[in-house]
């Protein structure tokens, strides 16, 4: 993927980390980098200038409970307030939404399941169109081996085979009336793998995948969080103390 070239030669060296700290890293990094572009892209003294005025018009507010007409008034000039305030901080969120996404989608490509390791069972599914009856065969290639039957027929639009391999990467081939179709799969005990799911549009063959199970990097209660959940939590955490220490409004 264009991104992950893109990114390989800075961010690689955080899969040598426990997952958790690469998360909690990037998230400090795009926290502070957001929270730069926000102060040097807004009119900070306008800034303060109308968060003074929304927390007087909330004192208003609350001290007008009994004049529900006047508090009505006070209330618009609020929202006028505060949609002013929102149109300024607009603009730091154009700058910022195009490196986030790229981040994101390095993020998303390796920090998200996961590694098959070798000797490891793990599955692959062909999942079809409506009404697609027939058989598919499983070719693998040397270093793969498939536990049962590599042709199989088509139930309830999917087919599901069991495999185990040695590291390295590997093409997987689906063969489906002459027609091949292919997924790659990378067995390795580093922190890398291949997209799960390949999706194939304007066929009978709707996705092929290879299952990887999903990272859980923090338990939170009881709660286990991916790298999203993860990286959202220690987000505003950093935003909060970043903002309170290079003083932005």
């Amino acid at each position: 993927m264009a991104f992950e070239n893109l990114l390989n030669p800075v961010f690689s060296p955080l899969l040598n980390l426990p997952t958790l700290w690469a998360v909690i890293l990037l998230s400090f990094l795009i926290s502070f980098v957001i929270t730069l572009l926000y102060k040097y892209t807004t009119n900070q003294n306008l800034m303060k200038q109308l968060k003074e005025e929304m927390k007087e018009f909330q004192k208003e507010i609350k001290e007008l409970r009994k004049e529900p007409e006047k508090a009505m008034q006070v209330q618009k000039k609020a929202m006028q307030t505060n949609m002013k305030y929102m149109t300024q901080s607009m603009k730091s969120t154009l700058y910022s939404f195009i490196p986030i996404i790229i981040i994101f989608s390095w993020m998303t490509a390796h920090l998200a399941y996961d590694p098959i390791l070798p000797g490891q069972d793990f599955t692959t599914t062909v999942t079809f169109e409506k009404n697609v009856n027939g058989m598919i065969e499983l070719s693998v290639p040397k270093g793969i081996t498939i536990n049962g039957d590599a042709k199989k027929e088509i139930k309830d639009g999917m087919v599901k085979w069991v495999l185990n391999g040695n590291k390295g990467e590997y093409l997987l081939e689906y063969i489906l009336d002459g027609k091949k179709y292919s997924k790659e799969v990378l067995i390795t005990e580093e922190n890398k793998y291949k997209q799960p799911i390949k999706t194939i549009k304007g066929d009978v063959v709707k996705s092929i995948e290879v299952e990887h199970k999903p990272k859980k990097i923090l338990n939170l209660f009881g709660w286990k969080l991916g790298w999203l959940g993860s990286y959202i939590i220690f987000s505003i955490i950093f935003s909060i103390l970043i903002r309170k220490v290079i003083k932005v409004y």
